[in-house]
């Protein structure tokens, strides 16, 4: 019966392209940069994780929706992505653990969703051309107005998100007396960061992305960490005056993602948009320092640049991205700080990288 009452709908590219589909409940529209990831299971924790902020998100898999949602099951407290396209969405599902179907869970999140959509030529079309503004929408008649609409809808490239998904006021996780104190830059961080962090014993703070090195430093922390997030890095000045400060100290400093690259902006080494993107949970990587390979987690649309970095004495390239080459980890020869491009902490996604928490635990012992 539902199937009979969905509308038509459609995605509508910046480029005048058109892909058809059909809403899933929810009618009006919904502006941002489309883009896919590859992972098939996991869909609740992307559409919660703070780094999708402001993007249509086309799932690859073919079934979405088959096995529910589950309320502990979040990166965040509600859904971060603009919207959602997907090929088969599924209405009923089967996971006995499951606690609502992800159709309540949009209702209640008040996300627009459409499906019926011939998402591997859509997927095609953006891998071929890059990642781009994008509307989808049930209004179907009203093409004009939405691409007058989209084309004053501002570009990625340049744009600040972070202060979009920040904390607004510090709050803290884990057990007041844990071993160690951590000082998290909230810039976009997904909750299974901080639970990795607590699993460690450790206590952390976590502070709103213009934190200053002083408002950290007043909680008397052990380490620091930058924290993965949305949009651009470079428009981050706060953020990145603070990555210095803490680099200038000497302090253990471990990022992730966004945090990864507002590290490598604060050393000088520039970032770019990629042309669409690393998303999905199966993207090898391979250890420089040990030599050996992981599947990792990954979601960034911006990544440093490699020739900046190898031509940078102080720092030294520890991971690569095997598809691209592309530069998938850092650390400061001379200083306390290291960061990667990926997501260790997974959710979703395989387990190969949770050494690295350690290793940042491991920094703030033998500071």
């Amino acid at each position: 019966m539902k199937y009979k009452q969905r509308k038509k709908a459609l995605i509508l590219l910046a480029d005048g392209t058109i892909f058809h589909g059909k809403s899933i409940g929810k009618e009006g529209s919904a502006f941002g940069e489309v883009c896919f990831n590859t992972g098939t299971t996991g869909y609740q924790e992307i559409f919660t994780d703070p780094s999708y902020y402001g993007q249509l998100m086309v799932t690859t898999n073919a079934h979405i929706g088959n096995y529910g949602t589950k309320a502990d099951e979040v990166e965040s407290d509600d859904v971060k992505i603009a919207g959602l396209i997907c090929k088969n969405f599924s209405f009923n599902y089967s996971r006995p653990a499951a606690d609502a179907s992800l159709e309540d869970f949009f209702e209640k999140h008040n996300t627009l969703a459409i499906a019926d959509v011939d998402t591997r030529a859509l997927v095609s079309y953006i891998r071929d051309n890059g990642a781009m503004n994008a509307v989808i929408t049930t209004e179907v008649d009203n093409i004009d107005a939405l691409k007058a609409q989209l084309a004053e809808f501002p570009s990625m490239k340049g744009l600040e998100l972070a202060s979009k998904v920040s904390t607004k006021e510090p709050y803290f996780v884990g057990d007041e007396n844990a071993t160690y104190k951590i000082a998290a830059l909230d810039i976009g961080i997904k909750k299974n960061i901080l639970r990795n962090l607590a699993k460690r014993d450790a206590y952390i703070k976590v502070f709103p992305y213009n934190a200053t090195f002083e408002d950290l430093e007043g909680f008397n922390p052990d380490g620091y960490f930058l924290s993965n997030g949305p949009g651009d890095p470079e428009p981050l000045e706060e953020a990145i005056t603070l990555a210095k400060d803490i680099i200038a100290n000497n302090k253990p400093l471990f990022g992730i993602c966004l945090g990864h690259q507002v590290i490598a902006l604060a050393n000088g080494i520039s970032t770019y948009k990629m042309h669409n993107g690393h998303r999905g949970i199966n993207h090898p990587v391979k250890n420089l320092v040990t030599g050996k390979g992981e599947i990792t987690s990954q979601n960034h649309g911006f990544a440093i640049n490699r020739e900046e970095t190898e031509a940078n004495a102080n720092v030294e390239i520890t991971h690569v991205h095997l598809n691209d080459n592309t530069v998938a980890g850092i650390k400061l020869k001379d200083k306390n700080c290291f960061s990667v491009q990926y997501h260790p902490e997974a959710s979703p996604g395989p387990n190969d990288s949770l050494y690295l928490f350690d290793q940042f635990i491991e920094n703030i012992k033998n500071k």
